[in-house]
């Protein structure tokens, strides 16, 4: 008999089906008359109970294998459940055991483990109730974005991870390279010689698809990419990863109001399908995690984000009734706790706020009329500030050649992304979103590290 998921067991089985299942313990517990266990396959957040009658082919052998992290596979019929919030119960005709775990040395027993133990055993932790529900979360609001992408008409590109550009100046890059780094070429000036190395010039993982997906907007007007980004950030904190993915869309014969129409719609479809799609995950993030989690999901449905300047933001933010740890003024950027003031307190719900002064943002944006501003547009959330970051890109080649040379960057390293402007050009406009951030603002997790299966940050780099 081929086996069932337990979570279409759960919501659509019927007393008297026969069915058979694969899972892992999650408890067992032996009683005179017979004994019972829950599995559980990863696949819904409640477990399937079994029961388990002394009539069962080698019970007593059995039993003594049926310890927690056990992998099993039941055959039996459904039968109606006389326990308090569960419908129906398996009741055991065949059990096989796949692989054993010992009582003694299973990290994962019946009581509540901290996040931060979890982390140190990331290859069973998936196992929990919480991680188990973060990534079948995860997985749905990926499947969401895929979803409003390609019914919008957009083209999922796939940009590349080695390049040879910091789209953002960063330069907090990881470098790629084949050299032998305990003797490395060198040039006449005694610089490491990158002409010898595999691309024959220094390259780097990407911290961003978004140069790449310019390219491609410029012959299929809508596309996205989505994948894996990273920077070389030495930062400790429960927001920051190493490698992390990236949403960025890029839509040709678009300006900067179509940028942000399109940001609104996009968050508004990932809270409405994961709500949907996964309904008792999310109830258990507002019971055990945050129990916001749920008005925070109706705030973003269900209201319209406020739009302002960056110049009425820092007005309303010198207005406020409170001190903040960071200056607020005029040419400064944003942070955090102005960010979450905006739209925790002052609007109470998602904030774009646009036109940032141009010292403080990327070359690609779009020099404003004024010459002071920039076409730029942040997503702020209650609860986590910026979620989305975005720009009408810069189309004109005159300005965006000033523009590169101003902030130190040889126009030669980007001519193929000026010839965009010197072949065709048009407004165009895109933005990015932090997948984990997302996937932390949805289930209310506190740390970053914990909404992605692996990690990676400084010193840490398991698997």
């Amino acid at each position: 008999m081929v086996s069932q998921r337990i979570a279409e067991i759960l919501r659509n089985g019927q007393p008297d089906e026969s069915v058979t299942i694969k899972g892992w313990v999650r408890t067992k517990r032996e009683l005179k008359e017979f004994a019972f266990m829950e599995v559980n396959d990863g696949s819904f957040m409640a477990n399937l109970q079994v029961i388990l009658n002394p009539d069962l082919p080698d019970y007593e052998d059995i039993l003594q294998q049926l310890n927690t992290g056990a992998s099993v596979e039941v055959t039996g019929t459904l039968v109606p459940s006389p326990g308090k919030g569960q419908r129906i119960e398996l009741k055991a005709s065949a059990v096989r055991v796949y692989g054993g775990a010992d009582p003694q040395t299973y990290p994962l027993q019946k009581k509540r483990h901290s996040f931060e133990f979890l982390r140190t055993i990331g290859h069973l932790r998936s196992r929990t109730n919480t991680l188990g529900a973060v990534f079948r979360v995860r997985n749905a609001c990926a499947s969401a974005i895929h979803q409003f992408f390609q019914e919008q008409g957009f083209l999922w590109i796939h940009s590349p991870i080695i390049t040879a550009n910091d789209c953002e100046g960063a330069g907090e890059l990881f470098t790629v390279t084949n050299l032998d780094l305990k003797d490395p070429p060198k040039t006449d000036t005694q610089e490491v010689d990158y002409s010898q190395d595999f691309f024959g010039r220094p390259a780097y993982l990407t911290v961003s698809g978004q140069l790449q997906a310019e390219v491609m907007a410029m012959a299929f007007r809508d596309v996205y990419t989505f994948g894996p980004t990273f920077r070389a950030e030495n930062s400790n904190t429960s927001r920051h990863l190493a490698e992390f993915w990236m949403v960025e869309p890029e839509m040709a014969f678009c300006d900067l109001v179509g940028d942000m129409d399109l940001a609104e719609a996009f968050l508004k479809y990932l809270f409405k399908s994961v709500l949907a799609s996964c309904p008792e995950d999310m109830e258990f993030f507002n019971k055990r995690i945050d129990n916001s989690v749920l008005a925070t999901a109706d705030n973003i449905i269900n209201n319209q984000f406020e739009r302002i300047t960056y110049t009425d933001a820092i007005a309303l933010l010198e207005k406020a009734d409170r001190k903040f740890e960071y200056p607020v003024s005029w040419g400064l950027d944003l942070q955090s706790e102005h960010e979450r003031y905006l739209a925790e307190e002052l609007f109470k719900k998602p904030v774009i706020v646009t036109d940032y002064p141009v010292e403080i943002k990327a070359f690609y944006m779009r020099l404003s009329d004024d010459e002071k501003t920039v076409r730029a547009m942040d997503v702020l959330a209650p609860k986590i500030g910026e979620i989305i970051g975005g720009s009408q890109r810069e189309e004109r080649l005159e300005v965006l050649e000033q523009r590169i040379v101003s902030q130190g960057i040889p126009p030669e390293d980007l001519w193929w992304y000026l010839d965009l402007r010197r072949y065709g050009t048009v407004p165009h406009a895109g933005f990015g979103l932090g997948f984990e951030r997302l996937v932390q603002f949805m289930t209310g997790m506190a740390n970053i590290r914990d909404v992605i299966p692996f990690p990676r940050t400084p010193l840490s780099a398991e698997f």
